[in-house]
């Protein structure tokens, strides 16, 4: 049988490309199950009054999805980038059971540490695999496509669950939903999706063509990789920073938005709507951003991005009506979209292909870190503070990464 031949590009791979777009949907899908449904279920169900304890959830999402964000990417560049993706989908399959069947707070956690098991295997798997198909000249495109696909499922599945809940409860109906995706994520993965890491070794090969291993002799320890993206690379330090203050104004939005809504006396549906405006917002722009990164570089969406999800969140100490929460959700949106896929292309763009995957599961912990960081931080500073004062804070400390990304980021997009 002739060996199928490698070649660097999306239209060449693009049916390898749809099928983990696709997949991708499925894993925002299971974030998506929890948008709207769990923190009602917490105040409803569970009775909890403590802010703090009720993200408790998000922080156990947020441990284990930044710390697996590491392992993915050293795993995948020495098993391959198939295997780690079957992982997280096995790793998936339990937690719309948990939740269905809870008797307490503590297994909706412990469904939470699965949870971020599942996007820290899969999810990082998807971008590996779509940077490692198309090359270096269309890698904002690509994750544009891979971020616009998962959020997506995200903003879907929050406006169908909150329906879902609003007509049948938050349990069980929702996550039987759940369940069944996750059933088909692992169906696709391991029946359906290639391995992809010969071509991020023929990228190697072609970017030093004088040199036979040259994907071995730009290998880096862990450690080295850590330190890289950590502190020692200002521009790594750049993304790494900026992604993590994103996700403290995600976790506010997942966790805080709708017990503020509902003490407003919103229904489960319209704090569903909201939601989704946001991830809609910020998936669909996606599209734009990656493929705008590709042509003006990717600082100036990133810096940008920070600011406007800044004046988003700042917008809401002053939001009451339906109309001003849907602004606020889609400002938000908007800044997540410019620097989501940007972010992780920069990354791309300053990493070797012997050691990108790793590069990105170091950047990808700090990112998702600050779902756990978020969660701590939010939750005890809305109970001393008040829920809505809180956002004032968040908004200054989005605008100050922005900052940062101005004064110490380079330009990593490589001109052709």
């Amino acid at each position: 049988m002739k060996e199928r031949q490698l070649v660097l590009g999306l239209r060449p791979n693009l049916g390898q490309f749809v099928l983990l777009a696709v997949n991708n949907a499925f894993v925002g899908t299971m974030v998506g199950l929890e948008r709207t449904v769990l923190p009602m279920l917490g105040k409803q169900t569970f009775h909890l009054a403590s802010l703090s304890l009720l993200l408790s959830f998000i922080v156990s999402f947020g441990v284990v999805k930044g710390a697996l964000n590491l392992v993915a990417g050293k795993l995948a560049d020495h098993w391959g980038r198939k295997p780690v993706l079957i992982l997280g989908w096995f790793l998936g399959l339990p937690v719309p059971l948990l939740v269905i069947y809870a008797p307490n707070w503590a297994w909706i956690v412990v469904a939470n540490l699965l949870l971020g098991a599942n996007q820290g295997f899969a999810w990082s798997m998807t971008v590996s695999s779509k940077m490692d198909l198309v090359g270096p000249q269309k890698r904002g495109l690509a994750l544009g496509i891979n971020e616009f696909s998962g959020y997506i499922g995200v903003a879907l599945t929050s406006a169908f669950t909150g329906y879902l809940a609003s007509r049948f409860g938050p349990r069980p109906v929702p996550f039987w939903f759940g369940e069944a995706v996750a059933v088909l994520g692992l169906f696709m993965a391991w029946f359906l999706i290639r391995e992809t890491l010969p071509y991020a070794k023929l990228e190697a090969s072609l970017s030093k063509p004088s040199s036979q291993n040259a994907f071995l002799e730009e290998k880096l320890t862990l450690k080295q990789v850590v330190a890289k993206v950590s502190f020692r690379d200002r521009t790594l330090f750049s993304c790494s920073q900026a992604g993590l203050i994103n996700k403290l104004s995600d976790t506010a939005v997942w966790g805080l938005v709708p017990i503020l809504m509902a003490e407003e006396h919103f229904s489960i549906a319209t704090i569903g709507l909201v939601g989704s405006i946001y991830a809609t917002t910020w998936g669909v722009l996606q599209l734009v951003s990656g493929a705008w990164s590709d042509r003006v570089g990717r600082k100036l969406p990133i810096a940008l991005g920070q600011w406007v999800n800044g004046l988003g969140v700042a917008l809401i100490l002053f939001t009451h009506s339906l109309w001003l929460w849907i602004l606020s959700a889609f400002l938000m949106g908007m800044g997540t979209a410019f620097i989501y896929p940007v972010l992780l292309s920069a990354v791309g763009d300053a990493a070797h292909p012997g050691w990108r995957s790793s590069a990105l599961g170091v950047y990808r912990m700090w990112r998702d870190g600050g779902y756990a960081i978020g969660g701590i931080l939010l939750g005890f500073g809305a109970d001393f503070f008040g829920l809505r004062q809180v956002f004032g804070v968040l908004a200054m400390l989005v605008m100050l990464s922005g900052l940062v990304v101005i004064f110490l980021m380079r330009e990593t997009l490589r001109r052709a």
